[in-house]
């Protein structure tokens, strides 16, 4: 436009000069003409700049142009400014989005209509193997190639989920990862994935816990159920008669005992970990249950045990009490039911310099292999079952100790040489822990 402008008046001012307008139109027509002239020029270079900035869209070089282009100017600048501000917050939003998906616990996969990555999580990429960057744009049957996978993918029905195992497989680290496609826009699929080993896994501690309930209450149902129709079948003398009756009470004893550590165990796990609670006497709870071990070694020992209380500093902890007794009384109730008759079993309380108050149980037994310690809290776990059952034991009561220590925030460490003893102790954390008495 402003070459043509520019060219017209060219065209026009040699006309002049050769006096073919003079001779045909007055001198004031002349000037008007090329007023316009002029105008049109200066009009088409500021309509030029408008357009140079227009394709350039930057605010930090807004032209300054006056009259109708300078308010054409200004308004395509506000509206520029609040596009770009929408864009802004449609891009925030759109990586607020993405940062939520990414923290996400489960993962999440997108596949175009081609089944091709087009974006996924950390959490997936964990869960399937890929690299979340290097892997975007390549077909996911070439990324998962469990069988399962691949025949849910040809199967195309994906109403239900699958299973399979975790990449990096390991028999000392099982993991199982649960996927299920969701269809949606135009052919695409979103994939996600869950690491289900946990639930699996305490899915099958439920079951193991079933089965040995079932197991350990069958067993003295039996021998009951024998000694009934022995009884009821056969005439006995008294004296055969008393001694079925006794063997049939300790049956009955070792259920209602059972029964009794399984209500503590649900008792402990359903209810809310104590508080500060009351501060007892860290001495005297000792006492109370070197008393109760000292019992129990008269009645299923001989020789009894060598049952001693420590000396060590006197000091209160915070807790509940009767929970606190059940955790000491199960440790030292294993000491007199694993140390062969006649040994040693020294028990107290000591504090370490951070101020962590402990209570320990120390044995002269036969010890515990090492293989054997990471499982000792496990519900039913016994190192020699056939003794355990011999002396009444439950196999619950260091689970009780477990599951005690950890609602008071302590924790249950073993140290245990085969042939020379074994030591329990029982941490309690300096919250808990106070060394004055309260006035």
């Amino acid at each position: 436009m402003i070459r043509r402008s520019v060219g017209l008046l060219l065209l026009m001012a040699l006309a002049a000069s050769w006096g073919w307008i003079r001779d045909s139109a007055p001198a004031t027509l002349l000037g008007a003409l090329l007023g316009a002239l002029v105008w049109l020029v200066f009009d088409s270079v500021r309509a030029y700049q408008l357009m140079s900035w227009l394709a350039k869209a930057d605010l930090d070089r807004t032209p300054r142009l006056s009259g109708l282009w300078g308010e054409l100017t200004d308004r395509s600048r506000k509206l520029i400014k609040k596009l770009e501000k929408k864009a802004q917050n449609s891009d925030d939003r759109l990586e607020d989005f993405l940062a939520a998906i990414q923290a996400s616990p489960n993962g999440v996969v997108l596949l175009d209509a081609s089944s091709r990555i087009e974006w996924c999580n950390l959490t997936a990429a964990q869960h399937l193997g890929f690299d979340p960057q290097r892997d975007l744009g390549q077909y996911v049957r070439n990324m998962v190639r469990h069988p399962v996978f691949n025949a849910y993918m040809e199967a195309g029905d994906f109403m239900h989920e699958i299973q399979f195992d975790g990449p990096g497989q390991r028999p000392s680290q099982p993991s199982k990862i649960s996927l299920q496609i969701h269809p949606y826009g135009k052919k695409r699929r979103l994939m996600m994935t869950r690491d289900v080993t946990a639930v699996q896994l305490a899915e099958a501690m439920r079951r193991d816990f079933v089965a040995n309930v079932s197991h350990e209450i069958r067993t003295p149902l039996t021998v009951l159920s024998g000694f009934v129709e022995t009884m009821q079948s056969i005439p006995l003398e008294e004296e055969e008669r008393q001694r079925y009756l006794g063997l049939m009470s300790q049956q009955a004893q070792r259920m209602q005992t059972l029964v009794s550590d399984l209500l503590t165990l649900s008792r402990l796990e359903g209810s809310p970990a104590p508080g500060p609670g009351e501060w007892v006497d860290a001495h005297e709870l000792a006492q109370h249950v070197v008393q109760e071990a000292i019992g129990l070694s008269a009645a299923i020992a001989r020789p009894v045990h060598v049952v001693e209380l420590e000396p060590g500093p006197r000091f209160w902890v915070s807790g509940v009490k009767t929970e606190l007794l059940s955790a000491m009384s199960n440790l030292l109730s294993n000491a007199v039911r694993y140390t062969p008759a006649g040994g040693s079993i020294r028990a107290g309380w000591r504090l370490q310099d951070d101020g962590t108050g402990e209570f320990f149980v120390r044995d002269s037994g036969p010890g515990i292999a090492a293989e054997h310690l990471p499982r000792l809290t496990e519900r039913f776990y016994r190192v020699d079952r056939s003794r355990s059952r011999e002396t009444g034991g439950t196999g619950l009561g260091l689970a009780i100790v477990k599951h005690v220590t950890q609602r008071h925030g302590g924790q249950v460490q073993v140290q245990s040489v085969v042939g020379e003893g074994s030591t329990f102790v029982v941490s309690l954390p300096p919250s808990r822990v106070r060394q004055h008495a309260i006035g």
